[in-house]
C-alpha cells in the first residue's frame, strides 16, 4: 500500500507535454513571430487596442498569444513586451487563475444570457491588474442575438477592459462584430519548425529521436504545433526511449513512404496485381484503406509539384530525400496522368467516408490507375497536331516508352504524320508479342527510293485513288508476290520525271511537283505567284512564292511542315537537288467587277422548289446534322 499511494500522487500531478512546453512569452512563440512583434510594438508604442481577433487553425497558438498578451499588459511594472514571467499575476495568467483575466469558452457560453452577465461585470473595475481583460475563445459559436448584445460594449468598452476573440472559423461571425476589432491571423507552422521544437522537447524529456521519426510526427500534425506535441507524447511512450520511423508507423498506423513509392511504381507499371499486393501488404501491417488513401493523396500531390518543377522544399507529405525518385517517376508518368490519378483518389476518398467496404474502393480505383491510358502523351500529339509539328518530336522530354497494354492505341489514330498522308495503305510492320509501345504505333515518314533508269521512268505510271501516282508494276508481277517497299508509306518518287530547274521552266517544274502532292497542299501553293533567284552564299536555287496580302491564312497554312516540307521534297527530287521555298507577302490583288447579267425574276413556285431543293441535298442534310444547325436564309439565285 505505500507504494501504491506515491504511484497514485505521481499519476495525478503529470502534466501532458502540450501544457508543460507551452510559450510563456513572445519569444518563444513558433511559427507566429508576426503576431508576436506586431503586438509587442504595440505595447511599446502605446497603440494597444480594445478589442483583436486571433483566427487560424487549431493547436496554432492563438489561446497561448491570448494569455502572453495578457501578461504584458497587466506586467506590475508597467504594459512591457518584456515581462517578468516569475510574477504573481503571471502565473495565474498561466494556469487560467487570475481574477483579471476571465477566459471563456465560446462553445459552452454561446446565449444571450451570459453575454447580459459579461456586460453587467464590464463597468466593475479589476481587481489587483490595470486591464480586465476578455479571452473568449471559439468566439464563431456565440449565437447572433448573443453577438448582437455584445456590439455596443465591444465597439465602447471601459477603459479598463480589453477583448480577445480567439476561433478557427471568421466566416462564421457577423461582419458588424469583425470590423470592431483587430485581426491577426495565425499561419500552419512549418515542418521545419515544429520538428526543432520537437526535438526539444525530446532533449528535455531526456529521450532520443530520429529526425525522420520527428519529421513523420510534425508532417501529420498538419501545421499544429499542439498536435505535433500531443503525438509526440503518445509515440513516446510507445518507444523504450530511442524513437524511431518504423516505430511511429506503427504507432500511428500510416505507412512509411517507401512503400507508397512502390505502390506508385506499380501503378506507373500499369501492374494491377502488383499494386494490389502491396495495398494488402499494407493493411496486413495494421495500415486502414482510408489512411492509405489519404497518404497517396498527399504523395501524388507532392509527385504533380515536382511535376512542374518545384524544388524539394516544397513536398509537403514526402521526405525531401526522395526528389529525385519522384522527379523520376513524374517524368516517366506525365503531369497530365498524375493529375488525373489526383483526380480519382479525391473522388475515392469521398466515397471511402460514406462507405464500409474501404478496401474495395480503394482497390478498385488502384485498377483504374493502372488502365488510364497515357493522357501526357495524348496532350502532346494534340498539341503538335495543333501546332503543325512532326509527330516525331511531340515525344515528352525524359519520358520512357511505357506499354499500353490495356488501353486502345489512341496516338496512331489521332493525327497521321505528314510524310504519310499520300497513301491511304501505309506498309504494316508486326511488332514481336508484348513490345506494342505509344511510338511503335506512329506511321514513320518514307526514305525517298533512289531515281530509276531511264527505260523505267518512261513507262506511264498508273495514277492511285488518291490522285498521286504508285510505281510501275511489271507485266508477270501480281500483287501477292510485291516485295514491300518504302514508297507505300511516302511520296511515290521512283515515277517523277527529272527536269532541270531554271528561272525559264520555273512554273513548268512548279506545276509538275504539285501534281504529286495532296490536293489541299497544291490548292494552297497555287495561289501564289512564283520568282525565282539563286542564294548567293550556297548557290542553291530558290522558289519565292508570293502570296498577295489579303491571303494570309493561305500563306500561313503553307508555311505548316505538312505543305511546305511535302513540295520542297517532290522539288527536290524532280530536280535532283535541293530548292530552298520560301513565302512571301507580296501587294493585294485586284478584284474586277463583275457586272452580273440581268436574269428574269423568279416565280414564287421556282423559289419554293430551288429552297425544296437546297433543303434535300445531302451535304446540306449532312451539314445540319453534324453541327445540329437550322436553315436560317436561302439567298436567291443569282
Amino acid at each position: 500500500m505505500s507504494d501504491a499511494a506515491p504511484a497514485s500522487e505521481k499519476d495525478s500531478s503529470y502534466v501532458v507535454v502540450a501544457r508543460r512546453y507551452r510559450p510563456r512569452n513572445f519569444g518563444e512563440l513558433v511559427g507566429q513571430e508576426h503576431v508576436g512583434r506586431a503586438l509587442a510594438n504595440a505595447i511599446e508604442t502605446g497603440r494597444v487596442g480594445h478589442a483583436y481577433l486571433f483566427t487560424g487553425a487549431r493547436g496554432v497558438g492563438k489561446t497561448s498569444t491570448a494569455r502572453i498578451f495578457a501578461k504584458a499588459l497587466n506586467n506590475p511594472d508597467g504594459p512591457s513586451a518584456e515581462f517578468d514571467g516569475s510574477s504573481d499575476i503571471a502565473q495565474a495568467i498561466d494556469v487560467g487563475e487570475d481574477i483579471d483575466v476571465i477566459e471563456i469558452d465560446g462553445a459552452s457560453n454561446r446565449g444571450i444570457d451570459e453575454i447580459r452577465s459579461l456586460r453587467a461585470n464590464v463597468g466593475v473595475r479589476p481587481s489587483r491588474s490595470r486591464f480586465k481583460i476578455y479571452i473568449i475563445d471559439e468566439v464563431h459559436m456565440l449565437t447572433q442575438a448573443a453577438f448582437n448584445a455584445l456590439l455596443k460594449t465591444l465597439e465602447e468598452p471601459p477603459e479598463h477592459v480589453k477583448f480577445i476573440f480567439c476561433t478557427t472559423d471568421p466566416e462564421k461571425m457577423p461582419i458588424t462584430v469583425l470590423s470592431r476589432c483587430q485581426r491577426f491571423d495565425f499561419a500552419p507552422v512549418e515542418v521545419a519548425k515544429i520538428v526543432g521544437r520537437l526535438r526539444e522537447i525530446v532533449t528535455a524529456e531526456n529521450a532520443q529521436a530520429d529526425d525522420e521519426a520527428l519529421e513523420l510526427v510534425a508532417r501529420r500534425a498538419a501545421g499544429s504545433m499542439r498536435d505535433s506535441q500531443s503525438l509526440l507524447e503518445q509515440v513516446l511512450s510507445f518507444s523504450d526511449g530511442h524513437l524511431t520511423a518504423d516505430q511511429v508507423h506503427s504507432m500511428l498506423g500510416t505507412a512509411d513512404d517507401e512503400r507508397l513509392h512502390r505502390l506508385a511504381t506499380a501503378m506507373c507499371d500499369r501492374d494491377a496485381a502488383s499494386a494490389l499486393k502491396q495495398l494488402d501488404a499494407a493493411i496486413d501491417a495494421g495500415v486502414d484503406a482510408g489512411r492509405i488513401a489519404e497518404q497517396l493523396l498527399g504523395y501524388f500531390r507532392d509527385l504533380m509539384a515536382v511535376s512542374v518543377g518545384c524544388d524539394p522544399s516544397l513536398q509537403r507529405h514526402t521526405a525531401a530525400s526522395m526528389h529525385d525518385e519522384l522527379k523520376k517517376l513524374a517524368d516517366s508518368w506525365g503531369l497530365q496522368t498524375v493529375l488525373a490519378v489526383v483526380g480519382l483518389i479525391d473522388q475515392t476518398l469521398v466515397r471511402i467516408r460514406h462507405s464500409v467496404y474501404g478496401r474495395v474502393l480503394l482497390e478498385s480505383t488502384l485498377i483504374q490507375i493502372c488502365n488510364l491510358p497515357d493522357l501526357q502523351s495524348i496532350s502532346d500529339l494534340a498539341a503538335a497536331a495543333k501546332s503543325g509539328q512532326s509527330l516525331s518530336g511531340a515525344a515528352r522530354p525524359g519520358g520512357e516508352k511505357k506499354k499500353l497494354t490495356n488501353s486502345p492505341p489512341v496516338a496512331a489514330e489521332l493525327v497521321p504524320s505528314p510524310a504519310a498522308t499520300h497513301d491511304p495503305a501505309p506498309a504494316k510492320t508486326t511488332p514481336s508479342p508484348g513490345s506494342e509501345t505509344l511510338a511503335d504505333t506512329t506511321p514513320q515518314p518514307a526514305v525517298a527510293a533512289p531515281m530509276p533508269p531511264a527505260e523505267t521512268a518512261a513507262t506511264p505510271a498508273p495514277v492511285a485513288t488518291n490522285g498521286t501516282t504508285s510505281p510501275p508494276r511489271s507485266p508477270d508481277a501480281s500483287p501477292a508476290n510485291d516485295p514491300p517497299n518504302s514508297e507505300s508509306t511516302g511520296t511515290a518518287t521512283a515515277t517523277l520525271p527529272r527536269m532541270a530547274l531554271g528561272a525559264q521552266n520555273v512554273e513548268q517544274v512548279f506545276s509538275e511537283a504539285l501534281k504529286h502532292v495532296p490536293q489541299m497542299t497544291a490548292s494552297i501553293a497555287s495561289m501564289a505567284d512564283l520568282r525565282y533567284s539563286h542564294d548567293e552564299k550556297s548557290g542553291k536555287p530558290v522558289i519565292e512564292l508570293v502570296f498577295p496580302s489579303d491571303s494570309g491564312m493561305a500563306m500561313r497554312r503553307m508555311n505548316l511542315p505538312e505543305h511546305r516540307g511535302t513540295v520542297t521534297e517532290v522539288l527536290a527530287n524532280i530536280t535532283g537537288d535541293s530548292v530552298n521555298l520560301t513565302l512571301v507577302e507580296g501587294a493585294a490583288r485586284q478584284k474586277a467587277k463583275k457586272v452580273a447579267p440581268a436574269s428574269p425574276k423568279a416565280t414564287a413556285k421556282e423559289r419554293m422548289e430551288r429552297i425544296r431543293e437546297i433543303e434535300s441535298h445531302p451535304w446540306v442534310q449532312s451539314a445540319l446534322k453534324t453541327f445540329q444547325a437550322e436553315l436560317v436564309k436561302i439567298d436567291p439565285k443569282s
